[in-house]
């Protein structure tokens, strides 16, 4: 942890946090850190597990434009794109935006899946077609949640490795505090959040969240 660590920073030192959390945690760590005459930046990761191997990793970064250029030089080891945001929890920002993305399109991909084999479709055409056609996204052509469709990710793999349920969840648990505090209306991602925090509490917690496939066709039977 940062803040625990912050008493033994030395002076000048630049502490770049890749964790998700609250845009306004990250706020108070940059305070906290420039008492210590130390600078702090946010820059939470995307890209999962495949991008982390082949150092192709997003990085959204917030803090001081004037340290942006340190900052990415250090990240740019690990990742292919490193974005400046804008000020402390930015970073944070851009990254719980897109993880409520994420979550909405990878249920809406799973039902569009299951409903698709309800109704008589092979899972690999249908893939193909949704793939060529206006309803296209990541989770349809790259992390497809259908076991069969795609080899090299979590679905065939009994949904093992990835990006977990529980994460998930706690994500969109931190989309949801957001737009509280900002009155923002986020009726999917509310709805997304309650689907993961389901799964969690079914047996789903340590499975990819790709699994809500899976969750889904288990639902039909209930």
């Amino acid at each position: 942890c940062i803040m625990g660590s912050l008493p033994t920073v030395k002076k000048g030192s630049l502490l770049i946090d890749s964790s998700t959390i609250d845009p306004a945690v990250s706020k108070e760590m940059a305070a906290a850190a420039e008492k210590m005459g130390a600078v702090f930046m946010d820059a939470p990761v995307s890209g999962g597990v495949g991008a982390a191997s082949s150092a192709k990793l997003t990085f959204m970064v917030g803090g001081a434009e004037e340290e942006f250029t340190a900052a990415k030089e250090l990240l740019s080891c690990m990742g292919a794109n490193v974005v400046y945001c804008g000020q402390v929890g930015t970073g944070q920002a851009a990254k719980i935006c897109n993880n409520m993305l994420l979550a909405i399109g990878m249920i809406g991909t799973s039902e569009t899946m299951n409903l698709g084999i309800r109704l008589g479709l092979d899972p690999k055409l249908l893939a193909k077609i949704l793939n060529m056609s206006s309803g296209r996204c990541w989770s349809s052509d790259t992390y497809n949640p259908v076991p069969g469709v795609m080899e090299g990710v979590p679905s065939g793999n009994n949904y093992q490795g990835g990006f977990g349920t529980q994460l998930m969840a706690k994500d969109l648990g931190l989309a949801q505090n957001t737009a509280t505090n900002t009155k923002t209306p986020v009726p999917l991602g509310s709805l997304a959040h309650q689907i993961y925090r389901m799964m969690c509490a079914r047996g789903y917690a340590a499975k990819d969240f790709s699994s809500v496939f899976q969750f889904l066709r288990e639902e039909e039977g209930q």
